[in-house]
Formats: C-alpha cells, sequence, structure tokens
C-alpha cells in the first residue's frame, strides 16, 4: 500500500513538473492597454514616471514631455504601418540593406535621444537614466530569448 501511494505521488509530481509554464494573462493585457494608448496619453504617463524616478523640475517635466511624445508618435506610426502590412499580406523578411538600415536609424534615434537627455537632466539624474535603461535592455534581450526559445519548440513539435 505505501510503495502504491508512493508511486502515485511521484506521478502527480512530474505531472506537475512536466506541464509548460504559462505567462499570466496580466502581461498581455498590461501591453494591449498601452497600444492603445494615445501617443499624448503615453508620452503623459512616461513623463511622470520619469518625474517619480528621477525627481524632475517643473521645466524638466515640459522638456522630457516633447522628447516622450515624440518618440510615442513615432513608434505608434511604425506600429500602425507594421499593422498595415501584416494585415495586407505584403509581410516579406527585410532584405540586408533595409535592417541596416532600420538599424542605423534606430541607433542614430537612440544617440539624438541620450544627447538630449544629457543637456536636460543633471548629472545625477542622467546617471540614474542611464542605469534604468540599461536595465530595461537587459530585460529586452531575455524577452527576445524566450521568444525564440517558444519558437524553436514550435516549429519542433510542427517537424
Amino acid at each position: 500500500m505505501k510503495k502504491l501511494l508512493i508511486i502515485a505521488i511521484a506521478l502527480v509530481s512530474i505531472q506537475g513538473i512536466a506541464q509548460e509554464e504559462k505567462k499570466p494573462p496580466m502581461a498581455k493585457d498590461k501591453m494591449q492597454r498601452m497600444q492603445d494608448l494615445t501617443p499624448e496619453e503615453a508620452a503623459t504617463l512616461q513623463t511622470k514616471r520619469m518625474t517619480l524616478h528621477l525627481d524632475l523640475s517643473k521645466s524638466q517635466q515640459d522638456e522630457i514631455y516633447k522628447i516622450n511624445l515624440d518618440n510615442a508618435t513615432k513608434r505608434k506610426e511604425m506600429m500602425t504601418a507594421w499593422k498595415a502590412k501584416k494585415e495586407s499580406g505584403d509581410m516579406e523578411k527585410p532584405s540586408k540593406e533595409e535592417r541596416l538600415q532600420r538599424e542605423n536609424a534606430r541607433l542614430d534615434h537612440q544617440i539624438a535621444v541620450k544627447a538630449k537627455m544629457k543637456k536636460i537632466l543633471n548629472d545625477d539624474q542622467y546617471a540614474k537614466w542611464e542605469k534604468s535603461q540599461a536595465r530595461m535592455g537587459m530585460k529586452g534581450n531575455e524577452k527576445k530569448q524566450e521568444l525564440r526559445k517558444t519558437m524553436r519548440k514550435k516549429n519542433m513539435q510542427k517537424e
């Protein structure tokens, strides 16, 4: 009887471990809610978060709001263009030149934003901002790696 009970417990615990880990639905909901915001709303929220994190003055808030609004507007335009392209069925892998051009434009924009922030923020605020940017970059890389793993698993299951 004891052996049967131990075997049953072992099977149940293996079953629980073997289940694929699913992300909580809150992450998708939050992402969807952020996509539904207008650029002005997104810029306002981002500026308020930065104000709390960096203790910005009113003039700094106004200048950073302009930067955030510009970024949010560009991001919204890119998302709209990407969705339209996806829905029309014209999605093709970008060529090497297109990828290079897109990456150069992204890096140029990043350098420009960094230069603007350096002018607006004082030394302590700028150091804190750079640290948070690095942390966000690391989180982005982790998410990309997770996405690649799940794509590999799906491709292997298809084969």
